[in-house]
């Protein structure tokens, strides 16, 4: 049977042999996450907002996933997961205009 997905599933038994391998790393990255995302000078809820914004922008489908069910679980709602997607898409897209400066900027440098 041919699989449709183009990610494969995360799945405990994933999750534990990717930790087998390199375990002091896992658990340096599970101590960073934990810490990052408790309660702080921002709720728990607006890192996970920050954190769906930020895993579109890396196209992380893993990321996505997780973040948008952890922002529903701090509270957040479908209007503010997707307010915060079009705030990523639209830094995204500004990135990109920004950055045609420094195309600007060399072709001012050569003269044709």
């Amino acid at each position: 049977m041919e699989d449709d997905n183009l990610y494969p599933e995360t799945t405990k038994e994933l999750a534990d042999k990717k930790a087998a391998l390199a375990p002091k790393n896992i658990e340096a990255w599970r101590n960073f996450s934990k810490t990052v995302f408790e309660e702080g000078a921002l709720p728990k809820k607006t890192k996970q907002l920050i954190a769906v914004a930020v895993a579109h922008v890396t196209q992380c489908p893993y990321c996505i996933r997780s973040h948008t069910k952890q922002a529903m679980r701090k509270g957040a709602s479908k209007e503010e997961i997707m307010e915060a997607i079009w705030v990523a898409s639209e830094m995204r897209a500004g990135a990109a205009y920004a950055h045609a400066t420094i195309a600007m900027d060399e072709m001012e440098k050569i003269k044709i």
